[in-house]
């Protein structure tokens, strides 16, 4: 069996920021070499860095993997939780720094401790991912309901009648034309029509 390994990864979100800080605290826990870097957005997890980390030359069963804090794996909490059961899964040891309960130092036999520590982890992640997405769902709900208030009218821009629309719509409800006829003079489909005999109608009752 392979020695276990202790691997770094540190990231920020663009070329102009720095790794400085990162660097300094990975580095009172792993070696240098062993520190992977990424300069991207943590969105999700197509960073080269990351996958270079996980790949086939990366971690391995037994390693540990250090980082600051859990954001630096990824800002969607959703996918964090992902990343965490797949690291529980490959037998990979996660501590991270801002979470002192992480970084504690275990004896042979004491696992357990870890194990409920991951479970713990990916339990509250998932509550606050559930959380998250019934906030965003529920301030998209108020937002449309206060445009909607507010006059702002949701769907494709209304194209307004087509030039002639209601020399065709009196001779159509005359009867003496038909419904297709009228379709094919205005180039409207079916839908269209039927949505705008509805709004000219309405028009011309509140006048």
């Amino acid at each position: 069996m392979s020695e276990s390994r202790i691997m770094g990864y540190a990231r920020v979100s663009s070329a102009e920021q720095s790794l400085a800080r990162q660097m300094v605290e990975l580095k009172k826990y792993v070696p240098e070499e062993n520190i992977i870097t990424d300069k991207q957005s943590g969105k999700d997890f197509n960073r080269p860095g990351y996958q270079a980390l996980k790949g086939a030359l990366g971690l391995r069963r037994g390693d540990v993997l250090v980082i600051k804090s859990l954001d630096r794996l990824s800002r969607n909490k959703q996918e964090m939780k992902q990343e965490l059961q797949w690291f529980k899964e490959h037998g990979i040891r996660l501590k991270v720094i801002d979470l002192p309960t992480t970084m504690v130092q275990l004896d042979a036999g004491q696992e357990w401790i870890q194990e409920m520590v991951n479970n713990i982890l990916i339990e509250v992640l998932s509550s606050i991912a559930e959380e998250e997405r019934n906030t965003i769902r529920k301030r998209q709900r108020e937002g449309i309901e206060a445009a909607k208030n507010a006059g702002v009218r949701f769907g494709p821009p209304d194209k307004g009648f087509p030039e002639e629309w209601e020399s065709y719509y009196s001779r159509y409800k005359q009867g003496e034309i038909t419904r297709k006829y009228v379709l094919e003079k205005l180039g409207i489909h079916a839908d269209r029509f039927k949505y705008l005999k509805k709004k000219y109608e309405a028009m011309k009752k509140g006048q």
